[in-house]
């Protein structure tokens, strides 16, 4: 499959990285040469300096025959105008990074003019993540499958829990509900468990299951976490205005922090709902004046992941009950999740995932079972994929336990019809089911390649 990208920057970059270790044949335009340069001596991919809504570096970077060309540039109107030359010019499909709420909100219209095949906002994505969390404050990360019916959380086990010390087995049958862990992160260790695997102080799992099922398994196990109700947000940019829509939306008091006047002024037009403050949020005395020990949440939003990190271990140390940071950086993403700040979330690890899963769909679209959602986990060492069965094949109407899976992978859930199955090895899977795979250390296109 041949791909070009169109800007070398934090999601240009990280999607460069993915799509080269898996082999896509992958060319990168940006008009830096130092940061290609720099992509050339780490990827195996092909490089051309220049404008990437330039029609003759386009040629060159041999667009005309390209399967897909993603433009994430820092302008969405230049995304969007590269779209529409890569069409004119010959690309089968083609996906931009929009990230202004006036043109997104009308991308219904843009993406047909255009001839879109996606378009990718990741500031709404890390704002629907976040939505998640708030909305299941148990969890550290949720992610959803089967159109909303199947939640993969990751919750971090603490010291004197009902399941700290005991496998797996004997927590589904203490327990009797219908979940299964999937990934369990233990220090730098990951593993994808089966019923001996024992749970120990300190581990992340990653459980799967309906939505009302992870509700009394998080009753079960004492965790009564109070909904959230008011939540206090630093930094007013994109991100912050999607989520404190959405917030607003389903009920929730939203105070939110901003440094810049101009910005308030805008945020208090857009979110008449909202309280808007004018002030530094890395500043203690005012987020001590704004009541911070009064919420339930506290999300830092702000450009700079070093503030965000520093605003939220803050929190930490005067009892906020749920905190959130947007921390860009995977490696500072890795240092600061082993010091006890809840969730974090990264705009654009949210987007890349989002594309990731469009290009495996697009692979496989011609086989037996079709990628239909893909996230990936803890830091890209796992992978959670939701395939949709097309057609009769070798593995329809096999019982699970005849079926050679391959070691470190894991079927999780089965959705049929409007049921979600959490399956053991007498179910079997059906023309029209949707399968959801966790994988660890494998690239899975196809349902097949789990598979022994």
């Amino acid at each position: 499959m041949k791909i070009v990208i169109i800007g070398d920057g934090k999601v240009g970059h990280k999607l460069a990285i993915q799509l080269s270790e898996e082999n896509y044949d992958i060319t990168l335009i940006d008009q830096n040469e130092g940061k290609l340069k720099d992509a050339l001596n780490k990827m195996d991919i092909f490089c051309i300096p220049g404008n990437g809504a330039d029609a003759e570096i386009m040629k060159q970077a041999d667009v005309p025959h390209a399967d897909l060309v993603i433009a994430c540039a820092s302008a969405d109107e230049m995304n969007m105008l590269s779209c529409l030359l890569a069409r004119r010019l010959g690309a089968k499909h083609t996906i931009a990074r929009v990230r202004n709420p006036i043109y997104y909100r009308q991308i219904g219209m843009l993406k047909e003019d255009l001839h879109l095949s996606m378009a990718v906002n990741p500031e709404l994505a890390a704002s629907n993540e976040i939505l998640r969390v708030l909305l299941f404050p148990e969890a550290s990360k949720v992610e959803t499958f089967m159109k909303g019916r199947v939640e993969l959380v990751e919750y971090a086990v603490s010291e004197n829990q009902p399941l700290t010390d005991i496998s797996l087995a004997e927590v589904y049958r203490k327990f009797q509900i219908k979940i299964l862990v999937c990934a369990v992160k233990r220090g730098k260790d990951v593993y994808i468990p089966d019923g001996n695997f024992v749970v120990r102080a300190g581990d992340r799992l990653h459980i799967a299951a309906a939505h009302q099922d992870l509700r009394t398994f998080f009753k079960s196990i004492g965790r009564k976490n109070a909904k959230v109700k008011k939540v206090l947000i630093c930094g007013g940019g994109h991100v912050c205005f999607y989520l404190a829509s959405q917030l607003l939306q389903v009920g929730m008091k939203v105070k939110i922090i901003e440094r810049s006047e101009q910005r308030c002024e805008e945020l208090c037009e857009l979110l008449p709902k909202a309280t808007i403050i004018n002030g530094n949020a890395a500043d203690q005395d005012l987020l001590m004046e704004e009541r911070i020990t009064d919420t339930d949440a506290f999300v830092a939003l702000t450009g700079m992941d070093e503030e965000n990190i520093i605003m939220s271990f803050f929190a930490k140390t005067v009892g906020v009950p749920k905190i959130i940071a947007k921390v860009n950086d995977d490696t500072r993403a890795q240092m600061v999740e082993g010091l006890g700040i809840d969730s974090i979330v990264s705009a654009k690890s949210a987007t890349a995932d989002a594309i990731m899963g469009y290009v495996r769909a697009r692979n496989n679209s011609y086989s037996s079972a079709n990628v239909e959602t893909m996230y990936r986990l803890v830091q890209g060492k796992v992978e959670a994929l939701e395939f949709i069965i097309k057609k009769e094949c070798a593995y329809t109407n096999v019982p699970l336990k005849d079926l050679s899976i391959k070691k470190n992978n894991l079927i999780a859930c089965i959705g049929r019809k409007r049921k979600v199955i959490v399956p053991n090895g007498d179910d079997h899977l059906e023309v029209g089911d949707s399968v959801m795979v966790v994988t660890k250390d494998h690239i899975v296109s196809n349902f097949s390649d789990i598979l022994g």
